[in-house]
């Protein structure tokens, strides 16, 4: 199991926003290099990246500071936000980035989709972003009119690596993780799964662990390593004394 932490950036800055909103902004770190390579240095076996100014403008806003995470990095960076286009897609892997998360796309342009999948295998995720079971997307903005279990056979078929699912309604809450619908969603895919949304202590992280067996690959932390209520490390440490 791996505890991804999350670099969010938006005007440049490490940032953690409440349910996706984006007049909800708290700023964490004015260098998000900088910040990157703290959660490196404390035993990050991946970092996951958001261009949240590409999520809601629906094209890449933070393109050379991406860059320069993974060139200042020793470890692979997942990124999304704003990739609509399979263009934009290869920068990003010339730049560096290990594997996309794709989810305005995967969800409104299945060809594009399964054109990006093919072209780059293995590498290519999906983020599926939901409100009691129904998906959204352009930047969790706009209902996509289509449910979770309804668009796992198409992401399936189309070439998609892994899974990321967000429980919109607990991200940046501190509520504590949905394992009920993590427990469901890896029942219903062959696809790795990683959570995200509520990743608050690191009994949210203890609790989550038992699904390693069922799919999950890992979880997805932000405003809990940034404000403490989960102490990064430790969850690094448990983790490792597991296996």
């Amino acid at each position: 199991m791996i505890v991804f932490p999350a670099v969010d950036i938006k005007d440049g800055q490490c940032v953690r926003l409440v349910q996706g909103q984006a007049d909800e902004v708290t700023v964490f770190s004015s260098d998000p290099v900088a910040q990157a390579n703290i959660w490196a240095g404390q035993g990050a076996e991946y970092l996951h990246v958001i261009d949240l100014d590409g999520a809601f403008s629906g094209m890449p806003k933070n393109y050379e500071l991406i860059k320069d995470i993974c060139s200042e990095l020793n470890i692979p960076v997942q990124l999304g936000g704003g990739i609509r286009d399979i263009e934009t897609a290869s920068r990003y892997f010339e730049a560096g980035v290990e594997r996309l998360i794709i989810g305005t796309m995967a969800l409104e342009d299945e060809k594009t989709f399964a054109e990006l999948c093919k072209k780059f295998p293995g590498r290519v995720g999906v983020s599926l972003d939901a409100v009691a079971g129904q998906l959204k997307s352009r930047g969790w903005v706009e209902d996509a009119g289509i449910s979770v279990f309804d668009i796992i056979p198409r992401i399936e078929e189309a070439g998609a690596a892994f899974i990321i699912y967000t429980d919109i309604s607990r991200d940046g809450m501190q509520t504590g993780v949905n394992v009920r619908a993590l427990a469901d969603l890896c029942g219903k895919t062959k696809l790795p799964v990683i959570a995200a949304g509520g990743v608050a202590t690191l009994d949210d992280v203890k609790n989550l662990y038992p699904l390693t067996s069922k799919g999950l690959e890992g979880a997805i932390s932000g405003k809990a390593i940034y404000t403490g209520s989960l102490d990064f490390a430790e969850a690094v440490k448990w983790i490792k004394e597991q296996s």
